[in-house]
């Protein structure tokens, strides 16, 4: 396992140690010593969540309030997503700042996003199998979601708007300057 601080955030990529042969491959996926030992923090998982979508489905920008703040370890079963994340604790330096990662079955890394982040993807292959580890519990009174689009995040998405697909509840998402941040 190798753990990789990105652009001095609290966001961590994990890359796994792969074992291939002519059967296929075995890794581990999470490993609480290691993980521990080389990121100097602890992840305690209290549910498992997993999602099917097809090409283009987007969702999030979601995040839970306190006292329902979510660290969530996500990965990527099968196919590939763009993933993206956004600073939104108000006393950080990286305050409304957003990253995007290509992550999927095939490159198999991980992304450890901190309680203080909000959470989205959108799936670029036919489908993907979306699955994450939260280290408390989904409370849908303090969830809360920020809109896609948003001008002020500006993300590039890579694919037009009218190929996207979302749900009600994420098309009613708050523009960022109007949410509850942390």
């Amino acid at each position: 396992m190798k753990i990789t601080k990105v652009d001095n955030s609290d966001l961590l990529i994990i890359s796994p140690q792969i074992f291939e042969d002519d059967r296929g491959y075995f890794f581990e996926s999470f490993n609480q010593n290691k993980f521990e030992n080389l990121s100097k923090q602890k992840f305690v998982s209290v549910q498992d969540n997993e999602s099917r979508s097809i090409k283009g489905t987007l969702r999030g920008f979601h995040y839970q309030l306190s006292p329902f703040t979510q660290t969530k370890l996500i990965r990527v079963i099968e196919g590939e997503v763009l993933d993206v994340v956004v600073d939104i604790r108000k006393a950080s330096k990286n305050f409304g700042k957003h990253w995007a990662f290509k992550i999927s079955s095939k490159n198999k890394k991980q992304l450890l996003v901190p309680r203080g982040y909000a959470h989205a993807f959108l799936t670029l292959s036919e489908f993907a199998i979306f699955s994450y580890k939260v280290d408390n519990y989904f409370s849908p009174n303090y969830e809360r979601t920020i809109i896609w689009n948003d001008n002020n995040l500006n993300v590039d998405w890579g694919i037009d708007e009218s190929e996207i697909l979302i749900s009600e509840k994420d098309k009613k998402g708050l523009k960022f300057i109007d949410s509850e941040y942390l």
